[in-house]
């Protein structure tokens, strides 16, 4: 797949393409509905298939101070497009100036001038341009006249009956808020992950005989709720089955919220100033302060056994 950070970096030679638009933040069931759409469709057409996004989130230039908890940095929310067969993945830089741009002026210059998009496939609720004035009827509409179709994909509805609410980011957001694993991995169709640089923390796992990679996550990371929860830590290209502490150690009066990931079993890891993902299958239970270390060992033994028996289960 090749990865494209401004319409300069496409190829000249790069011909017609079927084009989605979106911020794609978690890359969730209802973008991989839209997405394998347009890899479909692109086939049929003969012509390549082209994931368009942005960089940073519109949310953080049109209102600074508002940019809501990401699913997914870009370079994850890449690598999941690319699992679903797309050709290119184009991030547009999302400045103020862009921002303002009409929504005919994004058609002409991005799908029409620089993509050559013989047809767009957007969720019924895509907006665009300055304002959000752009919908899919205009789309529609400015397709006509610039030789390129539109389809609309209905969003996929949560829950097995067909009924609840649409997929959607805002929903991960909220689920993952409240620690509601089970639930978020039904919407993103996978484990949520959060990643970031290992560094020095207090070293109190070690000192107990569980010591954790103290995850520096990336910024605005979704994180979830205060909490004790089971999954993986992969490192080094290796997963491994992990307890995971997200909160601030309130037995110790901790102040700072930490994500800490026990790799259940393995001894003598070094991981400091590694990048790694941290995925959360379960939670196990909340945060609590004990009133001893001998309780909060014994409880401690109690999340890893059960950490383990999870992650374990095929």
């Amino acid at each position: 797949m090749q990865r494209w950070h401004g319409l300069e970096e496409i190829p000249g030679d790069w011909g017609r393409s079927v084009v989605t638009i979106g911020s794609f933040d978690g890359v969730h069931r209802g973008h991989q509905l839209i997405i394998n759409r347009v890899v479909e469709l692109a086939g049929e057409l003969g012509a390549k298939s082209v994931v368009v996004t942005f960089d940073p989130h519109p949310s953080e230039v049109v209102r600074p101070g508002s940019h809501p908890p990401l699913l997914a940095p870009q370079p994850r929310r890449a690598e999941l497009v690319e699992q679903l067969g797309v050709d290119a993945v184009l991030v547009l830089p999302f400045t103020a100036e862009f921002s303002k741009e009409s929504p005919e002026y994004f058609v002409r210059s991005v799908l029409v001038d620089a993509l050559r998009a013989k047809a767009v496939v957007e969720g019924p609720n895509f907006r665009f341009g300055h304002r959000a004035a752009g919908n899919v009827e205009l789309l529609a509409e400015l397709g006509r006249a610039d030789d390129f179709a539109v389809e609309v994909v209905d969003l996929q509805v949560r829950g097995a009956a067909g009924d609840g609410e649409p997929f959607s980011s805002s929903l991960c957001r909220r689920l993952v808020a409240a620690g509601d694993m089970a639930g978020v991995a039904e919407v993103l169709g996978r484990p949520h992950r959060v990643e970031g640089e290992v560094v020095r923390g207090a070293q109190r796992g070690r000192e107990l005989g569980y010591p954790t990679a103290n995850v520096d996550t990336v910024p605005h990371s979704a994180i979830p709720a205060d909490g004790v929860y089971a999954g993986w830590l992969t490192a080094d290209g290796e997963t491994m089955p992990a307890a995971i502490s997200v909160g601030t150690n309130p037995t110790f009066d901790g102040t700072a919220r930490t994500v800490e990931a026990y790799a259940i079993d393995r001894v003598g890891l070094d991981l400091y100033g590694k990048h790694v993902a941290v995925d959360f299958l379960a939670w196990l239970r909340g945060m609590e302060k004990f009133d001893s270390i001998d309780a909060l060992l014994e409880r401690m033994a109690e999340d890893v056994k059960r950490a383990r028996e999870l992650t374990e289960r095929p």
